[in-house]
């Protein structure tokens, strides 16, 4: 594990046009590379292990029915969207994600369920959707986004929602950098995205609040450093 943060750390960005800007200055793009490759294992690195744990929680507490319609915004490698199908019967999830690598791995997760449709949009830009969906799941995905970029993500979940639907945001919690441990300052620092040191220091509750949200509900996970919202349209 080791030997493959410092590969992470020092590999070339695959997309050319940034090369030569800081780490911090770049736009969000998607995650692609080596880090996407190994995503689900740098997630574990992040979070002492206990991110399978944690989001196998989560999908618990987003209290699934049968026949809700699930849209994932940066669904990643597929991992999630294996564990929301194990609850639907006549339902569906509608995953969205960008990165070639990512969607290879959700295509050979959850090629053969049919309830699962892989779409390749980019979830900071206008969506065709407008009240199609029972639930919105933004798993690990705000955090890597500029703060003008998350308040237009959040308005594209409110909009895919039904009346009564839910959000859910599960990603970093707020928190101070500078009191928390090397492991954690290492990470943040040299191999998250750049926008996550902005993220951890964002009034969350505010911002679903002013996107139109109500209901604003949050668990805490790993002693505070991860945590879900959780809010109604």
């Amino acid at each position: 594990m080791t030997v493959l943060v410092y590969v992470c750390m020092f590999l070339p960005d695959s997309n050319s046009r940034y090369r030569g800007l800081s780490k911090h200055s770049r736009p969000d793009i998607e995650t692609s590379g080596v880090k996407a490759l190994f995503y689900d294992q740098l997630l574990m690195l992040g979070t002492f292990g206990l991110y399978p744990k944690t989001i196998r929680l989560v999908i618990e507490a987003m209290e699934i029915r049968a026949t809700d319609r699930i849209l994932d915004l940066g669904a990643g490698t597929g991992k999630n969207e294996l564990l929301m199908s194990r609850y639907l019967n006549g339902g569906s999830i509608t995953a969205l994600e960008i990165g070639r690598e990512m969607r290879r791995q959700l295509r050979r997760r959850c090629g053969s369920i049919e309830n699962i449709h892989l779409e390749n949009r980019r979830i900071e830009n206008p969506l065709p959707y407008n009240g199609q969906f029972d639930k919105v799941l933004l798993s690990f995905v705000l955090h890597g986004f500029e703060e003008r970029r998350r308040r237009d993500i959040l308005l594209n979940g409110y909009r895919a929602l039904v009346p009564g639907g839910r959000l859910f945001v599960f990603d970093w919690n707020e928190f101070d950098l500078d009191c928390r441990g090397p492991v954690i300052r290492f990470f943040i620092n040299h191999i998250e995205c750049g926008p996550t040191r902005g993220f951890i220091r964002t009034n969350l509750r505010k911002l679903l609040l002013d996107c139109g949200f109500t209901d604003v509900e949050f668990t805490r996970y790993t002693r505070g450093l991860l945590r879900l919202a959780s809010v109604k349209k």
